[in-house]
């Protein structure tokens, strides 16, 4: 089964990281036709890399299947997040077919514009306090992994996965009010340049909704990670975009990880496919 789309966004994959859902994006990947691939930052999570060192072979084929969709013409723009920063000096460069680029505007079939960014830009924790975003991020892998044997647990009696991360998420309220003005600035940054929404990543929170602002509707879409669960967002041939759940969409698929081979996934139960 092939997955067609004009335009597929990803975000904060996190090659590298323990928690990473390698194997499902690289069955993505081999399933999906496309015009155009936008990777939203925090692919490869070199903030990990430099304190330990995970690269299985999951991760490269996650990164093959990028340059030989690039190879076959499919145009892919990699615009890089806080965790791969290292790539931001590079814009303009193109590595094998996909050229780096510190934002881009995508133009919807509709004729409706949008700004691309993976969004840390706008995270005031990221640009002023460095020291607090690399703790979070080295707390962040040991939850993942810690979480890994929690969920393996569970499912030896027949319970869903569960995401530490995001049960904290849903209870910390300075955490929701974090999220909440995350997004309010990066509409407004949007509305002033005169687009009509936002494309973005960096707070692992998937989300596609149409919002009032200043008297004009602007488009606010998260296109979620590859770390508590398995997101994308898409552009159908009409303009229309979608949140997916690539999990259930490989699933209705017939495809299944080998429990051998792949680690324990965290993942969310709740079900955040929309469309806009």
């Amino acid at each position: 089964m092939r997955f067609h789309y004009r335009t597929v966004f990803l975000s904060d994959v996190h090659l590298g990281m323990r928690g990473c859902r390698a194997d499902e994006l690289a069955a993505f990947l081999k399933r999906v036709r496309c015009e155009r691939i936008y990777l939203v930052g925090d692919i490869v999570d070199m903030w990990v890399l430099r304190q330990r060192w995970n690269w299985p072979a999951s991760h490269n084929q996650v990164i093959r299947r990028l340059l030989k969709l690039a190879r076959r013409g499919t145009q892919i723009i990699y615009i890089p997040g806080n965790h791969d920063e290292s790539l931001r000096p590079y814009r303009g460069l193109e590595l094998g077919g996909i050229v780096v680029a510190a934002q881009a505007e995508h133009l919807l079939t509709d004729g409706r514009r949008l700004l691309v960014t993976h969004g840390d830009e706008y995270d005031l924790v990221v640009q002023n306090s460095r020291l607090v975003s690399l703790i979070g991020a080295w707390a962040y892998d040991h939850l993942v992994a810690l979480n890994r044997f929690v969920n393996a647990a569970r499912r030896l009696v027949g319970l869903r996965r569960w995401s530490f991360s995001q049960s904290i998420k849903k209870r910390v309220k300075s955490a929701c009010t974090f999220i909440s003005r995350f997004e309010e600035v990066l509409l407004a940054h949007a509305a002033r340049s005169g687009l009509d929404g936002v494309v973005c990543g960096h707070i692992h929170e998937p989300r596609l909704e149409w919002r009032e602002l200043e008297g004009r509707r602007v488009l606010y879409a998260n296109c979620g990670d590859w770390v508590e669960r398995a997101s994308a967002l898409v552009e159908q041939e009409d303009g229309q975009l979608e949140l997916i759940d690539v999990d259930r969409l490989l699933s209705d698929a017939g495809w299944e990880p080998d429990p051998k081979e792949v680690p324990e996934e965290l993942g969310s139960d709740e079900d955040f496919t929309v469309a806009a």
